[in-house]
């Protein structure tokens, strides 16, 4: 089912109630949806209401694909600069494809249903507990985690937590220190291990409570003997 939402326009230039209605209608076009697509127009480069609906589509969890339109009525200078600018303000949506279209010809519409099918099937995808704990493995021995309080983090084992959009879920000690870069850090190993294209990926952390905490450890009689024996020269 494909949705064709009505356009946003610039916060001020919204003040008619059935411009706000459509907004929220489209909104929830949103987060009904599996795959979104974000037209930008190419004569007006991005503006900030394309970064906030990015960051919403993202915010939702919502597989993504970016569209610029109007591209063939650009010069060959102002395209080179629109891709730079693409580049460096949208690092926060990397794992989306951008197609460049003219709507109006028809130039490469046609490349967006294979786009779309990307983005649907790799936030659908199932995801096997041994290959991600595999793919852990592999990353942590590439960069270890940081060292915090004088401990090295430790992450173990990591298992599937959800799809639409995938949820990977990463057991080990000290998680909830894991600095935002080395988060990022397995999400990219992650997305080009698993060839994930076009959806968020969800890394969380859960730290194992130790099952020795509180107790004791109980002595063998050797060791018991060991003990005293060094008892006598304290």
């Amino acid at each position: 089912t494909l949705i064709d939402t009505a356009g946003l326009r610039r916060k001020r230039s919204v003040h008619e109630t059935v411009e706000k209605f459509s907004i929220v209608k489209t909104l929830q076009a949103i987060a009904d949806a599996n795959v979104v697509l974000v037209l930008v127009d190419a004569h007006d480069g991005l503006v900030e209401q394309d970064v906030h609906l990015l960051g919403y589509v993202i915010e939702s969890g919502r597989s993504l694909v970016i569209v610029c339109n109007k591209w063939d009525g650009l010069e060959s200078e102002r395209k080179g600069a629109l891709k730079s600018e693409l580049d460096r303000r949208l690092m926060f949506a990397d794992f989306a494809e951008v197609h460049f279209i003219s709507a109006l010809h028809g130039s490469n519409v046609g490349q967006l249903y294979a786009a779309i099918d990307r983005a649907y099937t790799s936030a659908r995808r199932k995801l096997p507990t041994n290959r991600l704990t595999a793919i852990l493995e592999d990353a942590v021995a590439s960069h270890p985690p940081p060292l915090v309080h004088g401990r090295r983090i430790k992450l173990r084992m990591a298992h599937p937590g959800g799809s639409n959009p995938p949820v990977i879920v990463i057991h080990g000690n000290q998680t909830e220190d894991v600095p935002e870069h080395y988060r990022r850090y397995l999400e990219n190993v992650y997305r080009r291990e698993l060839k994930l294209v076009g959806t968020p990926l969800r890394i969380e952390f859960v730290t194992g409570a130790n099952p020795y905490a509180g107790k004791r450890n109980k002595l063998t009689p050797r060791q018991e003997y060991k003990r005293k024996r060094m008892m006598q020269h304290v």
